[in-house]
């Protein structure tokens, strides 16, 4: 029997969708069903919210820590959102696609866009909230955002929205559970493709071929 992870690299899958839409939990759901997916942990210069755990949600360094390194070329993407920093490590997402691994990232629209151009194989998935009330009651019952961080992520919600047309795919959050559901099944039909799998099919045939001449 051919092992596949001696010859399938995994996929990168970038998530995307307005602040409050569900991203972060959306993915942690298709993470837990899905044992050949694993998340790539973004570093960020803000400060952890209630329930944050570092190395868990986010690696929580400085400021200055962070542009640090950006200067080291540490990060694969960076950007700056809600006035903070937030950026994907090279290292991480090389060795968990090394691993045979699908290396998941759950970044904003800036980092999205930073990610496509650098790699045009990637699948991207954008997470859209069933309406612009139901993003507002999620930001205000997560209780983690002053007024102002909440009035500043509803001011960018627009533009995030409108982003949309730039994805693969699109997965509706209006229920966790068929979202998840929907995320999973992107993550699977994306590893049967052809390009993907055509290695695998033509050492198979090889097999067959071998088996015929004897």
């Amino acid at each position: 029997m051919i092992p596949r992870s001696a010859i399938m690299h995994g996929n990168l899958i970038i998530v995307s969708a307005p602040s409050g839409a569900g991203k972060t939990t959306l993915v942690a759901g298709a993470i837990a069903r899905d044992n050949r997916v694993r998340p790539s942990i973004s570093f960020t210069s803000r400060r952890p919210r209630a329930g944050e755990e570092r190395g868990v949600h986010y690696h929580f360094v400085s400021r200055a820590e962070f542009e640090a390194m950006i200067a080291n070329g540490e990060f694969l993407e960076w950007a700056e959102a809600h006035g903070n920093l937030y950026g994907t490590s090279r290292r991480a997402v090389e060795e968990i696609r090394s691993s045979g691994c699908d290396a998941i990232l759950t970044i904003d629209i800036q980092g999205a866009a930073q990610m496509r151009k650098l790699f045009p194989d990637a699948i991207s998935v954008f997470i859209v909230p069933p309406s612009l009330d139901t993003l507002v009651e999620r930001l205000e019952n997560r209780g983690t955002d002053t007024a102002h961080d909440r009035r500043l992520r509803l001011d960018n919600a627009l533009h995030e929205m409108e982003q949309f047309v730039n994805f693969d795919y699109v997965v509706i959050n209006d229920d966790l559970n068929r979202a998840i559901d929907e995320l999973v099944a992107i993550l699977t039909a994306e590893r049967c493709r052809l390009e993907r799998r055509r290695e695998i099919a033509a050492r198979v045939l090889q097999t067959f071929n071998k088996q015929g001449r004897g």
